[in-house]
């Protein structure tokens, strides 16, 4: 007798064509109720709120299975406002300011244009990094998929030749992944708090720009993280240490108890992608010297 060598599972039919021959039935009252889908055709059922821990499974998942398929092994993080503008469009800003309240805002975004082509260096550099011996890629740029700083992360690495991630989130407003993000790799959250885990699940160093909330929320759950021994310590590297030094004050929350003094030894200062790469290379030699 010959030897079947196909495995075990694959004798029963893969849900793709069970989802096709689904949709050949015969219409009748039965089959055209929604009892009848298919479970995972139905969206009107996954969509329910007793779903929700199935969604958040699938929306952890999807982007695990498609990084792993595109042999994603680590990643290189950026954070970083999406209102900075690059530095060819700065001087339009203070141009359609209106009053000095706008006006004053606009030159303070103006004077930090010089981030976006920081960061676009940096994934540059991140994106120069060969693939190992297994074929895998490893600081493959990460952003938020959006505009400004984000854009620039993504761009860098395109001017490469090389794939990078965007993780986007569903807001209230229209938005839309730059066009700089690999289309492959561009994901779409609904819960923030996955996209929160994609972002570190992957990350061997992160870089943080000036930004607002969004900036802020992540980089202080990703410092919270490794001060509470949840991930292992990796490096993170604040772009522009005169915004940092006066928005946060950090010496204060020292001086008042809060937090450790060697908790700001989790991340350091710079002012170019250069400074930044080598800090991160410096982390990674130590460690494999050790």
């Amino acid at each position: 007798m010959a030897k079947d060598k196909q495995p075990h599972r694959s004798r029963f039919h893969k849900a793709k064509d069970d989802a096709q021959f689904a949709q050949q039935a015969t219409t009748t009252p039965q089959t055209a109720d929604p009892a009848y889908k298919l479970a995972f055709q139905d969206n009107e059922f996954l969509l329910r709120e007793d779903l929700r821990p199935v969604r958040f499974q699938l929306e952890l998942l999807k982007p695990e299975l498609l990084l792993d398929e595109a042999k994603i092994e680590s990643t290189l993080v950026i954070y970083g406002s999406a209102r900075i503008p690059e530095p060819e469009t700065a001087d339009g800003l203070e141009a359609a300011a209106t009053d000095d309240v706008q006006r004053n805002i606009a030159r303070h975004l103006k004077a930090k244009a010089k981030y976006y082509d920081e960061a676009r260096k940096l994934a540059r550099l991140a994106s120069q990094v060969p693939c190992d011996e297994d074929g895998c890629r490893h600081f493959v740029v990460c952003s938020g998929g959006g505009p400004s700083i984000m854009e620039a992360a993504n761009r860098g690495a395109a001017d490469e030749g090389r794939e990078s991630i965007g993780l986007n989130i569903v807001l209230p407003h229209e938005q839309a992944p730059n066009r700089y993000v690999t289309p492959s790799l561009s994901f779409q959250f609904h819960y923030f708090a996955l996209r929160k885990m994609h972002f570190l699940l992957r990350a061997r160093a992160v870089a943080v720009f000036p930004g607002g909330f969004g900036t802020f929320d992540e980089m202080f759950e990703l410092l919270t993280l490794i001060q509470t021994g949840k991930i292992k310590p990796i490096p993170i590297v604040l772009f522009g240490k005169t915004f940092w030094n006066h928005v946060v004050n950090f010496d204060a929350l020292v001086e008042e108890g809060v937090v450790s003094a060697r908790d700001l030894d989790l991340f350091q200062f710079v002012e170019t992608a250069e400074e930044a790469w080598a800090i991160i290379q410096a982390f990674y030699a130590n460690s494999e010297h050790h």
